[in-house]
Order: C-alpha cells, then sequence, then structure tokens
C-alpha cells in the first residue's frame, strides 16, 4: 500500500492500491439527493475521481475548485469529488462555495470506494487524499496517492492525463 500520512502521523489504508493500467473498480457512493451511484453511473466520459479528506477543509475546497475549474476547459472530463462526508454537508457546500453543479458524493455509508480505491483511513473513517482518472472504457490512466494528506496532489499532471484519456 501507499505510505500516506494524515499530519504528518501514519496512516493504515483500507483496500487495495491501485496504478494506471488497472480496471476501474466499482463502488457505491451517495449522490447529494441521497441517490445511489455506481462506476456504470458515471460512465461515457473520462472520469477524474478527486478524493479528499473532508470537503469543509482548505486543501480539499482549492482541490474541489481547481479541478471543477480546469475539467469545465474540457468537453470530454467530469470531476467527481469524493469524501466521508454526508450528502447534507457535501450540499451545503455546494451552495455556499457557488459551485452548484460541482459533482459531489458522500462514501459515508459503504466506505465502498475507499476500500476499492485503497483510500479509507482506518483510523479516521476517512478518505486519504488522492486522484484517480479513468477514461471511457473504465480504465485507469493516472493515480496519485497523495503522501502526506494535508497537501494539494499534482493538478497539472492530473489534468494533463485527463486531456491525453479517451
Amino acid at each position: 500500500m501507499a505510505n500516506v500520512t494524515f499530519i504528518n502521523n501514519p496512516v493504515t489504508l483500507l483496500g487495495t492500491e491501485l496504478k494506471a493500467g488497472d480496471k476501474a473498480p466499482d463502488f457505491t457512493v451517495l449522490s447529494n439527493d441521497l441517490k445511489e451511484v455506481s462506476l456504470a453511473d458515471t460512465a461515457g466520459k473520462v472520469r477524474i475521481f478527486s478524493a479528499v479528506p473532508s470537503i469543509d477543509t482548505g486543501v480539499c475546497d482549492a482541490q474541489t475548485r481547481r479541478f471543477n475549474e480546469e475539467a469545465s476547459k474540457l468537453d470530454h472530463v467530469e470531476v467527481l469529488t469524493i469524501s466521508a462526508d454526508l450528502p447534507f454537508a457535501q450540499k451545503r457546500w455546494c451552495a455556499a462555495s457557488g459551485l452548484e453543479h460541482a459533482k459531489t458524493f458522500s462514501d459515508h455509508r459503504d466506505f465502498s470506494f475507499a476500500e476499492s480505491y485503497g483510500v479509507g483511513m482506518k483510523e479516521f473513517r476517512l478518505l486519504a487524499r488522492a486522484v484517480f482518472i479513468v477514461d471511457s472504457n473504465d480504465m485507469i490512466t493516472y493515480v496519485e496517492y497523495v503522501p502526506e494528506g494535508t497537501n494539494h496532489p499534482n493538478y497539472e499532471s492530473a489534468i494533463e492525463a485527463a486531456k491525453n484519456s479517451k
């Protein structure tokens, strides 16, 4: 598994570490209106799966804004921000942030995405910060497990990978 810290303390990641070239695993998360969403429900575009510990923190806020801003310039790319926050908190954040069209999903109920993508922090029941680019054929083309959970991902590399995915 990836070596990840959160506030400089080592954490245990649940699930399987993924790499570019792997088939994207299925998962079930909840939308802001409490509907179940799976990998199949997101099919048809290149997807940026942006895993964040909590949408209400500064780095997670910035990550969500940056990926949504960059992807809005790309017709074939969709951003899905996933955290263990409750859907109500995510909906409130979207409205307050002015990103009402941002797609945020809660993994709170089943921790399905966390375990399928190897980002579940056992000690906190939060998602570790990570980015997965999944192409329209459900193949992973880019993976970044951010080594320190309070740091930003490599936005440029992820966006470039999304641009080059079909």
